[in-house]
């Protein structure tokens, strides 16, 4: 059975499907899944002639709110269990910064297997907000990662 892959940047929820880091110290974009060529990326340029790229959206996807679950498919993708090493959240690298889990500079938050959820979040009186495609995950172990969920 093949996993779901929402594509709802409307909200109010916007689930991210499962992100897995298959090598450890290569993160992953959070919006891999629902969007693998960054179509909808805020750094994306218009092609000549201004027609936006197919499935690109005409505005900029954008979260109040981003949970991080992080737990992996259990066995037979039966339900979710604990990762077997820590995961982080880290920011793309900057000059020399390698951006993954051991660029100290590009750590947001590290998440221990059995941490609860975290919420990484701004003022809901809508003056902020967050650019989902900022954030990737990255491992202590392949196969390890999060369940994102956007509250737009």
């Amino acid at each position: 059975m093949a996993d779901s892959i929402q594509k709802d940047p409307q909200g109010p929820d916007w689930p991210l499907g499962f992100i897995a880091v298959a090598v450890p110290s290569t993160p992953v974009s959070i919006m891999s899944k629902v969007d693998p060529n960054n179509v909808n990326s805020p750094g994306q340029s218009i092609p000549s002639g201004g027609t936006l790229p197919a499935g690109a959206l005409s505005y900029t996807i954008r979260a109040k709110k981003i949970i991080f679950q992080a737990r992996k498919p259990g066995a037979s993708n039966t339900g979710t269990v604990v990762n077997t090493g820590n995961i982080y959240i880290v920011r793309v690298g900057v000059g020399a910064g390698t951006g993954n889990r051991v660029d100290q500079g590009s750590i947001i938050r590290t998440i221990q297997p059995t941490d609860p959820p975290w919420e990484m979040h701004v003022d809901e009186d809508g003056s902020e907000s967050l650019n989902p495609y900022r954030y990737f995950v990255d491992a202590d172990t392949a196969g390890d990662g999060v369940y994102p969920l956007l509250i737009i």
